[in-house]
């Protein structure tokens, strides 16, 4: 099987390479902006014809699509999230290789749902900024092109290689300098965002799972469990062997209230607001993961407490 994975060199893409590479079935080309990516092209900027060209002379089964940018202004993020997408999609439509598209997606989609509930894939989406809504966008496109396709609405990845500005990262970082100074009290804030994390290398076998199969729409990919980030830094400082105390700096959620610019009847139906969580996603997300279950096979492996063994291992290691 040829697969094109586009983003190869990214968080998720690494371990989806991996995970290819390990399949003796499988025969990949990476594309991506990068000098070590098989074929340079940069989505962003380049024409649906240039792609088209490549996947008529490539022919692969399946395009994988990893790319895109979590962090930047609602331009970078609508150029390499969206417009990104349409020219994938626009250059499979004009190819001839009739690929299956396996798009990866985000939670952030989603927005902020109620405390205590599971968010199944008919959830109607609400992104609570401009990261959100660059990726429904491109969600949308998917969905609407005809193409035989698949989007993972991927939950809060974590494990190797979890980038530094992550909520997790940022925990291992500050853990990491406070035990190198000697500092015996931890300060630390946000502890009480709950979020539903699920390995990258679990997320891996989900993305070669779809590419196997024959599932189309929308597909959560989570643990299905909520875990509040006090309770995460405790599993890390136990893991990192820190003895000192923790404290959380700001106060905890307000009152839930309705979404702004929802009718007066639905006001009974509240949601926590996004502000002031940076990723919109308010106080709490967990993920209804039955579909991936019944539609791919597919159910998380790997546990917290082994996430965030390994990234305190990195944290620990760096200078």
């Amino acid at each position: 099987m040829r697969v094109l994975l586009i983003g190869a060199n990214g968080y998720l893409g690494r371990f989806v390479a991996d995970r290819l590479l390990a399949d003796p079935a499988v025969q990949l080309t990476a594309l991506g902006r990068g000098d070590d990516a098989d074929v340079r092209f940069d989505l962003a900027t380049g024409s649906p014809g240039a792609l088209t060209r490549f996947l008529d002379a490539v022919h692969p089964g399946v395009v994988i699509n990893c790319a895109g940018a979590t962090r930047g202004g609602a331009r970078d993020l609508t150029r390499h999230n969206t417009v990104a997408v349409a020219t994938v999609c626009e250059a499979l439509r004009r190819s001839g290789c009739g690929a299956r598209l396996v798009q990866i997606g985000c939670s952030a989609e989603y927005g902020p749902s109620q405390p205590g509930s599971s968010t199944a894939e008919d959830a109607v989406p609400r992104p609570g900024g401009p990261y959100g809504v660059s990726k429904l966008a491109a969600t949308e496109l998917v969905l609407g092109s005809g193409l035989d396709a698949v989007v993972l609405r991927v939950f809060s990845p974590a494990g190797p290689g979890t980038p530094a500005g992550s909520p997790l990262g940022r925990l291992a970082e500050a853990m990491r300098r406070a035990m190198q100074s000697g500092d015996g009290e931890l300060k630390l804030a946000g502890l009480g965002v709950q979020r539903d994390f699920v390995d990258v290398r679990d997320v891996a076998r989900a993305v070669h799972a779809a590419s196997l199969s024959a599932a189309q729409g929308v597909i959560n990919i989570g643990s299905g469990r909520a875990v509040r980030l006090r309770d995460a830094a405790a599993v890390l400082a136990r893991v990192a062997g820190y003895g000192g105390a923790m404290h959380e700096l700001d106060a905890p959620p307000g009152p839930l209230r309705s979404a702004i610019g929802h009718p007066r009847a639905e006001a009974e139906h509240a949601v926590p607001v996004a502000y002031p969580y940076p990723d919109g996603c308010g106080s709490w997300q967990q993920a209804d993961v039955r579909t991936a279950r019944d539609r791919l096979g597919w159910r998380p492996r790997i546990n917290l407490e082994e996430s965030l063994a390994d990234i305190w291992m990195e944290a620990a290691c760096r200078i």
